[in-house]
């Protein structure tokens, strides 16, 4: 049964593809069929007697109203405009300085790009009247630290150097705004062995 099916529409495919052929191609071009310098004729022709396009027409902007200030002989210019500053931004002033958050970073030197966990305590010296201590970074460069010295991402401030530990006090700012300090212990590595 497939197989009468299949043949009958390959006929009907054939038949119709050949009788398309038949009556489609003819040596013969239709006559009402330019040849290429009659239709470069006719182009020139309609390009000569085309017109150019007018410009469009020029609209001056419209003015507000002026008046002369009888005083100066100034034109006072009336828009019913004035600038109300109240509540807006100093366009003069410099972006850095709206951001004091980004600025006491910058203060805080190499050591403020770091957070605390990725500082160690390498070395302290304690007994003397200005207690400091040797603080290294992930990279490996080391830096002097004493009390007061910035350091840590949080706006952090070394509070006191023991003999084995440095206290760092660190600003967290919450998600209503509200500023948190916590105290945060950066011990020194005991060598084992040794």
């Amino acid at each position: 049964m497939m197989t009468k099916r299949r043949s009958c529409s390959f006929w009907a495919i054939a038949a119709t593809a050949s009788l398309g052929t038949a009556l489609g191609c003819s040596e013969e071009a239709p006559q009402s069929a330019l040849k290429a310098n009659e239709f470069a004729q006719a182009r020139a022709a309609a390009v000569q007697n085309a017109k150019p396009a007018p410009p469009p027409p020029v609209v001056a902007p419209a003015m507000p109203p002026t008046s002369i200030d009888p005083v100066s002989g100034v034109a006072q210019i009336e828009s019913g405009y004035s600038y109300d500053p109240i509540g807006k931004r100093d366009p003069f002033r410099s972006f850095v300085w709206d951001r004091p958050d980004k600025m006491q970073i910058a203060d805080a030197g190499p050591l403020g790009q770091f957070d605390l966990s990725q500082l160690e305590v390498v070395a302290v010296v304690w007994r003397t009247g200005n207690a400091r201590a040797l603080v290294e970074d992930p990279s490996g460069e080391s830096y002097i630290v004493g009390a007061g010295a910035a350091i840590g991402k949080n706006r952090g401030h070394v509070v006191s150097i023991d003999d084995n530990m440095v206290i760092v006090k660190e600003i967290y700012v919450d998600y209503l705004g509200q500023e948190t300090t916590k105290d945060v212990e950066m011990r020194m590595r005991r060598n084992e062995g040794g």
